[in-house]
């Protein structure tokens, strides 16, 4: 059983390529990786955005934006049977597997939740506490441009943090975290270690990583996807549609951590498979907020306030 050690926190960041669109394969690959972070001991490990099942790379390469397109319904059908259902157990086996080792999860996975009828798909991200209890759900408040013709938009549920030892945990999902207003609702929740997934791509996360963590004095995680040409398994279908408009790379990875000084702990990792490890000092938090603490002594709420929504929305009211 892994021991929380006072000031440090010891991390994984899983930037793996998914078996594309096949939940069963892609879980055990998770599984696998957090074994991984679980024989460092590590006390928490991270997926990328999406990575179970995988990003819909198919919509731009197959002409998403036909209306009543038959390949965009079959990918669509294709999509929802190996989307994750957390009420139907999908995640079960990770949860045991926290519990039982110790270690806290924070997953990236597209999810058709029972809630909203179970057909239509989300962008989530789950946290899974140390003792196994996913905590929050966080669903995508605005999927990105051609991500809207397969994702719904979210809510606020899961704009939630959590304590894991001395730090304050939270994350949002690959744009929203240029939502100012959307980190502002985790600051003033005491955020102080913020986890950033992306489908992968170091265009992204060579700028962002490093301006939060400034903007929070915070330590941030980003952790991507990777997603190569190769790592198509055959049976996709229109493959060579897909692989006929691509480059090597639609996902190059790019995960990295920042310190809450704005340096690189771990510069972005990109094209490779791999399980980053960080240590993580608390105490580098107290510092860095000395002079600048944006939900603390830096900030007016008698001048500027965030009111948040985080009821779970639903088109349904049941009163028995």
């Amino acid at each position: 059983m892994n021991q929380l050690n006072n000031d440090q926190l010891k991390v994984g960041l899983a930037q793996i390529a998914p078996v594309w669109l096949n939940r069963e394969k892609t879980f055990q690959k998770v599984l696998e990786y957090t074994q991984k972070a679980i024989n460092e001991r590590c006390d928490l490990v991270a997926f990328g955005e999406g990575v179970l099942p995988g990003y819909p790379f198919w919509i731009e390469r197959t002409g998403g934006a036909i209306f009543n397109s038959p390949i965009q319904k079959e990918f669509h059908a294709h999509y929802l049977t190996n989307a994750v259902q957390i009420e139907s157990g999908h995640l079960d086996q990770l949860c045991v597997m926290a519990r039982e080792n110790q270690i806290a999860v924070m997953l990236g996975c597209i999810e058709r939740p029972l809630d909203r009828g179970g057909k239509s798909l989300y962008a989530s991200l789950v946290y899974i506490d140390r003792s196994g209890i996913i905590q929050s759900v966080h669903r995508k408040l605005v999927p990105t441009y051609e991500e809207r013709l397969t994702w719904s938009p979210g809510d606020g549920h899961g704009l939630r943090t959590h304590a894991l030892g001395p730090f304050t945990i939270g994350g949002l999902n690959c744009w929203e975290n240029w939502l100012p207003l959307a980190r502002a609702a985790l600051y003033g929740q005491g955020e102080d270690l913020h986890v950033a997934v992306w489908p992968g791509g170091s265009h992204n996360t060579q700028d962002v990583t490093r301006f939060i963590s400034v903007e929070a004095r915070s330590f941030v995680l980003s952790v991507s996807g990777l997603m190569r040409s190769g790592d198509f398994p055959p049976e996709t279908p229109y493959l060579s549609e897909i692989l006929g408009n691509s480059s090597e790379y639609l996902a190059n990875g790019g995960s990295c951590i920042a310190g809450p000084d704005g340096k690189w702990i771990v510069e972005p990792v990109v094209g490779e498979e791999t399980l980053i490890i960080a240590k993580l000092d608390y105490n580098r938090i107290r510092e860095e907020r000395q002079n600048f603490d944006p939900a603390g002594h830096y900030s007016r709420p008698d001048v500027l306030q965030l009111t948040i929504n985080r009821q779970r929305q639903s088109t349904l009211k049941i009163n028995d």
